[in-house]
C-alpha cells in the first residue's frame, strides 16, 4: 500500500463532513421555524448515530419550562416536514425534549435571561489557574460573562473564552433531595 493511502485508511471524505453540516444546519432552519410558530425556544439540534441507531435530538425551552403536549406538537409536524423533504436518508429516531434542568446556555441572551441563577462554567483556557468556575451568575455586560463566585468574588469572563456552560439545578424551595435507596 502506498504511504498517502495508508495514511487515509479510516479517513472519512472531508465533503461529507461539509454536507452534514450543511444537513444540520438546515434541519435547525426547519426546527426554529416551528418552534416559534408555537411560541417556543429552539435551545439546540444534536444528530448522533448512525444507520438503524441514527437519533435526532431537539431542545426546546420557554418562560416556566415547555409540557409534553408542546415536545408532541413540534415532534409531529417534525416528522411531517422531514419526511416530505426528505433531509434524513433511512431510518431515525426523533426526540423532542427540554433541555434538562441543567440546562446549556449557548448563545449570549441566555447568560442574560438566566441572571440571578447557579451556573458551572467550563473555560477553554485557564482563569488564575482554573478551568471549572462555579458561582452565580450575574448576566453580561460588554461581552463579559459577570459571575459571582461561591466566595463571593465577582469575575468577569470573556464570552469567547467559554467553552461550555450549564445552569446548576439547586434543591430548595420546598423540594427534598431524595436519598438513594440501598438494598
Amino acid at each position: 500500500m502506498q504511504e498517502w493511502a495508508r495514511s487515509r485508511v479510516g479517513a472519512k471524505p472531508t465533503f461529507l463532513l461539509g454536507q452534514a453540516m450543511e444537513q444540520i444546519g438546515r434541519i435547525r432552519e426547519i426546527a426554529d421555524r416551528i418552534a416559534v410558530a408555537e411560541g417556543l425556544e429552539l435551545v439546540e439540534v444534536a444528530f448522533v448515530g448512525q444507520g438503524r441507531n441514527a437519533v435526532l435530538r431537539i431542545f426546546l425551552d420557554k418562560p416556566g419550562g415547555i409540557t409534553v403536549r408542546d415536545c408532541e406538537r413540534v415532534s409531529r409536524e417534525m416528522g411531517v416536514v422531514l419526511d416530505v423533504e426528505n433531509l434524513i436518508p433511512g431510518s431515525y429516531t426523533l426526540e423532542v425534549s427540554s433541555p434538562g434542568l441543567d440546562r446549556p446556555l449557548l448563545k449570549p441572551s441566555d447568560y442574560e435571561r438566566f441572571a440571578g441563577k447557579r451556573v458551572k462554567l467550563v473555560l477553554k483556557s485557564p482563569h488564575d489557574g482554573r478551568r471549572r468556575l462555579r458561582g452565580l451568575l450575574r448576566g453580561m455586560r460588554d461581552g463579559r460573562v459577570e459571575l459571582e463566585e461561591e466566595n463571593g468574588e465577582a469575575i468577569g469572563i470573556e464570552y469567547a473564552a467559554i467553552q461550555k456552560a450549564n445552569l446548576v439545578f439547586e434543591w430548595g424551595n420546598g423540594t427534598r433531595r431524595r436519598e438513594p435507596r440501598t438494598r
